[in-house]
């Protein structure tokens, strides 16, 4: 019976001799219905109709067909699929999906329709996707919409005035040259000498031995680049090369401050005596040119507009994956992508192509990376203050208190409080106090823990203001620097021969920063001396004072995340049973550790008298990298290790 059923339904011989490769079309076609059949009955009601190995958890009201939440979300996406109707399955009892039935046909359908009209429907399949991913980009997120952005109103437009451009591919390959050439000059050595000998000379010789070496590194990384400045050319006539190659660098420098540690020193150096007028006569040609900014290429295009434009917030938003699910930051990514490619459509012209649009913004997005690295350590640091002092309250102990006074400035010199009584606590009997005494543990000044509290809160507030604004801060210092009107004078500032110059451009930001931080803690609840110091021994110059607060960064992202890593590391109970045995748990951990750089980062110390150091702007930062070099003293230290804690310095 089996081999006439099997007769029946193959083709003979004859079959084949007579009619060729169509005696096998029914045959061929009764097996793909029967393969289909079986992968229709491989379905099991109650899973998704798309994998078929998830359970259905919702139903589309237009498609009527059952998914599972990830093949929802996948398919429903865009288009006009998005205005589809979802319903969780728990409003309405799991029905089989009628997949067999639906699909079986639709094979009946495409089965009687001509190749013609499947080919007709596979192009306008293709024409509806297209549309509807061009859609998607241009519309916004209905579910989840642009945020729209808390920031003041023409906030982008004077930023972007100090947001450098982010450097591209060519020009980080002349940013190796320029490192490379510095990292062998000896520049410094030569020129800042006390010596009788021509200084002009020298700088000239110096500056032509740069250029030289730059020149050489070129022919040796692009020969037929090199040879363009080199066969039949002098230096003067390679200046565009040369002034853009050390604005490159400036502009590699102010976006990464932890880079080009020594060469940045050198380069300014050699760019500050460029600018004397006698060496611009004997050399030929300038070397610098200004910092390519976001705002001057758009200036440039005519586009400023772009910066008031409301979705300018989202597409240079920084996603931030702490506290967030999966799905919110894909969102959020989605949304960036989605307003960056409208923004670069919308503005694009002859003149700025839409690269050049995505460049600027990535630009501003690196500013937002930086200030998430450099100013929110700041506010971490003041939120922890906050939390774990109370100036009203000195720790466990009010006692002292009630007796505390101390001068109108809330500090006093050598322990006496200028003409009046001065009661305050040493912390000896309270070790979570902040009051700080003059002569104890080094410090120079003598405050009560409410005045400590307050001296610590409004050096925080003005440090970020500065982080915040280190970008302007930076472009008045380098403007400070290479004017070619204020001279430097060659001085031993007690460390050395320095460069001492007048600041008048940051000297005049830096005095508007600290009216702003006294207006926001109050004028009466000041502590401490208002002096800056610029263009004296203290601070010789921009650059000095560039480097100083670019520290900030680096002393407290250590100590936040020491603080932050102390709970993840106590998982462990050999750490946590050494945690509570020596520090009483956690809290009181970080109570001890808070408690110390509030006191001993800030009294004054670091400086070999009371006016180097003290309480002036500058002297509350010498006194926190004081604190820093005697960290591994401090009895917490082997938690600083435990956390990975290798230093505040970074890495050369």
């Amino acid at each position: 019976m089996s081999s006439s059923s099997s007769s029946s339904t193959r083709p003979t011989i004859q079959d084949v001799l007579e009619n060729g490769d169509s005696a096998f079309g029914e045959q061929q076609h009764n097996d793909t219905y029967v393969n289909e059949k079986e992968k229709e009955e491989v379905l099991i009601e109650g899973f998704c109709v798309e994998c078929a190995d998830q359970p259905a958890d919702c139903t589309c009201v237009q498609c009527q067909d059952q998914y599972c939440s990830v093949c929802f979300q996948a398919l429903h996406r865009k288009g006009t699929r998005k205005t589809h109707e979802k319903k969780l399955l728990k409003e309405e009892e799991a029905k089989p999906a009628p997949v067999a039935a639906k699909r079986k046909s639709e094979d009946v359908e495409m089965g009687e329709k001509s190749e013609t009209e499947k080919s007709d429907e596979n192009n306008k399949r293709n024409e509806d996707s297209e549309s509807e991913e061009e859609e998607e980009d241009e519309e916004v997120d209905n579910e989840h919409p642009f945020v729209q952005s808390n920031l003041p109103r023409g906030w982008f437009f004077e930023r972007a005035k100090y947001i450098p451009l982010r450097l591209n591919l060519e020009e980080r390959k002349k940013l190796r040259l320029l490192e490379a050439a510095l990292h062998v000059s000896e520049y410094t050595d030569h020129v800042d000498i006390l010596s009788f000998s021509n200084k002009a000379k020298r700088i000239v010789q110096q500056l032509q031995e740069m250029c030289a070496i730059i020149s050489g590194l070129m022919v040796a990384s692009d020969y037929r680049a090199g040879q363009k400045l080199l066969v039949d050319r002098e230096f003067r006539d390679n200046a565009e090369f040369f002034a853009q190659i050390f604005e490159i660098g400036r502009r590699h420098k102010i976006m990464n401050p932890e880079k080009m540690r020594s060469e940045y020193g050198k380069m300014i150096h050699l760019l500050q005596d460029s600018q004397i007028p006698e060496i611009k006569e004997l050399l030929g040609f300038t070397l610098v040119r200004p910092i390519r900014s976001v705002y001057l290429l758009l200036e440039e295009r005519e586009s400023l507009d772009l910066l008031h434009d409301q979705y300018i917030a989202v597409a240079t938003m920084e996603i931030i994956p702490e506290g967030k699910s999966r799905h919110s930051i894909q969102t959020e990514i989605k949304n960036k992508e989605r307003a960056i490619k409208y923004l670069s459509r919308k503005y694009s012209s002859k003149s700025l192509s839409e690269s050049e649009i995505e460049w600027c913004l990535y630009s501003i997005g690196d500013n937002h990376a930086y200030l998430r690295g450099s100013r929110d350590p700041v506010d971490k640091m003041i939120s922890y203050l906050q939390k774990y002092f109370d100036p009203k309250v000195e720790g466990k102990s009010e006692k002292d208190n009630d007796n505390s006074s101390s001068s109108r400035h809330g500090f006093s010199l050598f322990g006496f409080g200028m003409g009046e009584k001065s009661s305050v606590s040493d912390g000896r009997d309270n070790p979570h106090s902040l009051s700080i005494r003059f002569g104890k543990n080094g410090a120079r000044l003598t405050h009560s823990h409410a005045h400590q509290y307050h001296y610590v809160l409004q050096s925080m507030i003005l440090w970020r203001e500065v982080m915040h604004d280190m970008f302007r801060l930076w472009t008045l210092s380098e403007t400070d620097l290479l004017d070619d009107e204020s001279p430097y004078r060659l001085r031993d500032t007690g460390q050395g021969l320095n460069r001492v110059q007048a600041c008048p451009r940051v000297g005049r930001s830096m005095h508007a920063i600290v009216n702003k931080t006294m207006a926001r803690v109050g004028p009466d609840n000041w502590v401490g001396s208002t002096v800056i110091h610029l263009g004296d021994h203290n601070v010789p110059n921009a650059l000095t004072f560039i480097d100083k607060y670019t520290q900030v960064p680096r002393i407290l992202n250590p100590l936040v995340i020491c603080l932050d890593k102390i709970e993840e590391v106590m998982s462990n109970p050999e750490v946590k049973k050494y945690i509570d045995s020596a520090f009483g748990g956690l809290e009181e951990l970080r109570r001890m550790i808070l408690a110390d750089f509030f006191k001993y980062a800030f009294d004054g110390s670091g400086a070999e008298d009371f006016f180097s150091a003290g309480s002036c702007i500058d002297g509350r930062l010498t006194s926190a990298w004081n604190w820093c070099s005697q960290i591994e003293k401090k009895v917490y230290f082997p938690v600083f290790l435990l956390t990975g804690f290798i230093g505040f310095d970074g890495d050369f």
